[in-house]
Formats: C-alpha cells, sequence, structure tokens
C-alpha cells in the first residue's frame, strides 16, 4: 500500500488548472488536454522532464525540501496546497507506509468543561476525519437534525461528510449545500494527505465514494482546504432561518491526534443573535432535563 496515486493525482490536478497565459508561456497548438504539459513545469522547476515525470508518477519519497519548493512554485500552490504536497511526501517515506487504525484518544475532562462553559457559541471538538467528538448543549441543539439524523444513529457517532453528503435532510438543513459539500471534501482530502494509511479515514472514504456520486466527483478534483472558517447559512427546524460565523482552531490532544475546536457564533444584534439565544435557552433546558434524570435514577 502506498500513496502514489494521490501524489499523481494532486500533481495532475494542479497543472490541470494553469495555462501557458498564466505562467509567462507560450499557448502552443495542438493541447489535446487543458493546462500544463509536464515538460513545462520541468522547465519552471529547473528540473529534467524525465524526473517531474517520475515525480508525477508518485515517486516522491526522499525528494528534498528545495525541489519540492520549486515544483511548488512552479504550480502557483497555495500556501495550503503547499502544505498539502509536503504531507504527502512525509507519508510516502518508507517508515509511514504502514495501514493503521489510529487509536482513539479520549478527551480530557477540562476540554468538555471549557466547552461546557460556552453559552452563546455552538462549540464542538472533531477529528480529523470529521467525527464529532465532544459539544456543548448548543452545538447539538443547532446541530440537532444531524444528531438526530440515521447516519448518526448507524454508527453512534455524529459525522459531517456522512450527514453531508448520505442523508438527503441536509440539503435541507445546509442553506449553501454545494460549497459546505465542497469544503468538507477539502478537508477530508487534506486529512488523507496527512494520514493516507489511517484505515479508518480510508474505510469512510470508501463508502462516500460508493454511496454518493456528488463526494466522487468532488474527491476527483484533489481540492484541499486546511485552514475552516468563513459564514454558514442554515435552515433550522425550530428557528428558521441563521448566518453564523465559524471558525475552527487547532487543539493539540495527544501525538497524531488531529482535533479542532470548531465555534459558531452570530453577530451582535440581529435576528440571527436572537435566534441562537433561543436555541441556547432550549439547549441548556435540554441539558438540565437530563443531569435531573440522571440524578433521579436508581
Amino acid at each position: 500500500m502506498d500513496n502514489r496515486a494521490d501524489i499523481k493525482g494532486f500533481l495532475a490536478s494542479r497543472r490541470a488548472k494553469l495555462s501557458p497565459e498564466q505562467v509567462g508561456l507560450p499557448p502552443g497548438t495542438r493541447r489535446r488536454v487543458p493546462g500544463l504539459r509536464r515538460e513545462e513545469v520541468a522547465v519552471l522547476a529547473g528540473v529534467s522532464i524525465e524526473w517531474y515525470t517520475r515525480l508525477e508518477k508518485g515517486h516522491i519519497a526522499g525528494v528534498s525540501e528545495e525541489v519540492l519548493d520549486a515544483v511548488a512554485r512552479a504550480l502557483r500552490l497555495d500556501d495550503e496546497e503547499r502544505t498539502h504536497l509536503f504531507d504527502l511526501a512525509r507519508a510516502a517515506r518508507p517508515a509511514h507506509r504502514k495501514a493503521t487504525r489510529r487509536r482513539e484518544v479520549a478527551l480530557a475532562p477540562p476540554v468538555q468543561w471549557m466547552l461546557d462553559s460556552i453559552t452563546m457559541s455552538a462549540a464542538f471538538v472533531r477529528n480529523g476525519r470529521l467525527d464529532v467528538v465532544a459539544t456543548n448543549a448548543l452545538a447539538r441543539t443547532l446541530h440537532a437534525p444531524m444528531f438526530a439524523g440515521p447516519t448518526t444513529s448507524a454508527h453512534g457517532r455524529a459525522n459531517f461528510a456522512r450527514y453531508h453528503f448520505l442523508d438527503p435532510a441536509s440539503r435541507d438543513f445546509f442553506v449553501d449545500w454545494e460549497d459546505g459539500a465542497a469544503m468538507t471534501v477539502a478537508l477530508l482530502r487534506a486529512e488523507a494527505g496527512r494520514e493516507p494509511y489511517d484505515q479508518a479515514l480510508r474505510e469512510l472514504i470508501g463508502e462516500l465514494s460508493t454511496l454518493s456520486e456528488d463526494f466522487r466527483a468532488l474527491w476527483a478534483s484533489h481540492d484541499v482546504r486546511i485552514d475552516h472558517s468563513g459564514v454558514k447559512r442554515m435552515h433550522h427546524p425550530q428557528v428558521g432561518d441563521l448566518e453564523l460565523t465559524f471558525r475552527s482552531l487547532d487543539l493539540p490532544t495527544a501525538p497524531r491526534a488531529v482535533h479542532d475546536l470548531s465555534l459558531y457564533t452570530a453577530e451582535p444584534g440581529t435576528p440571527h443573535e436572537e435566534r441562537l439565544k433561543l436555541l441556547a435557552s432550549w439547549g441548556a433546558s435540554t441539558a438540565e432535563e437530563g443531569t435531573r434524570k440522571d440524578s433521579e435514577a436508581p
């Protein structure tokens, strides 16, 4: 098992997005496919065509950082794409070529205490596979359709990618479904670059590729996203339309464990803030009711 197919697909897809005019080369004639030719990338990177061809076939292990930087510049990679290229190179080294099932790392209790202390933002922790591993009350209320949906009940854990692509109700919940779908796949593609031999991740990607044509099409684009922030628009079944600003931050937990802390909040003084406050009050009431029932249980 290796990640040569991922390397080949990524480099070829970036090459196809560039025209000769964009990089200062004459357009030429009789181009059978869009984008730059391999020999043109080789010239721009200052390497031989034989060497670049070998690289694009996935033979990237042992390539120096200087050469990777030259290829990144030739292909006009942005910061996230460059990071992905270096992740692919690191994962191609022989020491990393082993299928593993990463041990799930339990979050320390203080992390949950921190989440619970956040009352006016929906806060949750997710891993690199987009599983939700911890939430505050507002996050569960905000994403109630996902937590109550069939993809969560079938696997015992909410997963944003499964909900997005395998639950038809997600198209009603996410107003900008297509943009969210592209973001979701790009986040998974970046995680696959970091951990291409993570067996659970490969199983998830295989499941989504088998069951969702939309996922297959987006996965083939090889787009990556590492930074996760922006504006999310939702249509909540209880309070209607919500427009929330979100930001995800790295949450160090343990070696090789990738967790993000995500926060969703509304602009102060807007109807969206009022609706989020209403959800927060419902979430707090539900949490208190659950605590009371637990204390009364024999």
